[in-house]
């Protein structure tokens, strides 16, 4: 079974986290893959829509291309309602001492 081309070039992506278009595509024809100009863009615009990369311009003819790190972000009040979940049902144990 074939690897898809998104996950190989998601995969390169990951190793390097940040490098140019021209990088990317030498690093991937190194790899024995040949593919279009077209393919590999199509390939880039449907990692950036998916919330995967980001491509941003650097020159006329040079794009960078970075992984998208997903933050999360911790709720502060679901983060004591869940310390007081703890707390209440570890109290429920008879002879619980704190």
């Amino acid at each position: 079974m074939a690897i898809p081309l998104k996950n190989i070039i998601h995969e390169k992506i990951m190793e390097a986290n940040a490098l140019t278009d021209s990088e990317l595509y030498k690093a991937i024809t190194k790899d024995g893959m040949i593919i279009t100009e077209d393919k590999f863009n199509k390939v880039l615009l449907d990692l950036e829509i998916l919330g995967l990369i980001k491509v941003a311009w650097i020159t006329k003819d040079a794009r960078r291309i970075e992984v998208v790190t997903i933050k999360e972000e911790i709720d502060i009040v679901d983060e004591q309602n869940q310390e007081m979940m703890e707390k209440d049902y570890e109290a429920s144990f008879p002879g619980f001492e704190k």
